[in-house]
């Protein structure tokens, strides 16, 4: 009887911390995509599923990234296998104190998807060690 007086309190603790626990599928920073960025609209077109060409990709966060170099790497999905595989590199040189940061193309990094399927995105730091990434689909 002792035992299960105890079982119960203790299911009852933890069913309570559970209905008020706070559960993130991701912590800062967020990383996403959107069609273009615009200096007087902002993001315009966010999703994650885009046909093949160039897209934007967002950093949010609220605290300093403190990167100076980075690269935004693209890894596809290859359904034989069932991995992500190296797709395409792209480096950037930014500031340290920002906390939000839009990757476009430009002269050196074009950001375009050639091919349709699933592609994995990473914010990598000077190191090469993942600072964020998110899933994104490409279709025709």
């Amino acid at each position: 009887m002792k035992g299960t007086k105890y079982f119960l309190l203790f299911t009852t603790v933890l069913v309570f911390f559970a209905m008020y626990s706070n559960t993130f599928a991701q912590s800062e920073p967020v990383l996403y995509f959107c069609e273009r960025y615009d200096s007087d609209d902002g993001e315009i077109g966010v999703s994650d599923r885009f046909t093949k060409g160039y897209i934007t990709v967002m950093v949010k966060s609220e605290y300093a990234l403190k990167l100076d170099d980075c690269s935004i790497q693209y890894d596809k999905y290859n359904y034989r296998t069932g991995d992500f595989e190296y797709y395409k590199k792209f480096d950037f040189v930014v500031e340290r104190d920002m906390k939000y940061i839009f990757f476009e193309r430009n002269e050196d990094s074009d950001l375009e998807f050639d091919d349709t399927g699933i592609y994995r995105v990473f914010l990598l730091d000077e190191d090469g060690s993942t600072v964020t990434s998110a899933l994104i689909e490409i279709i025709d």
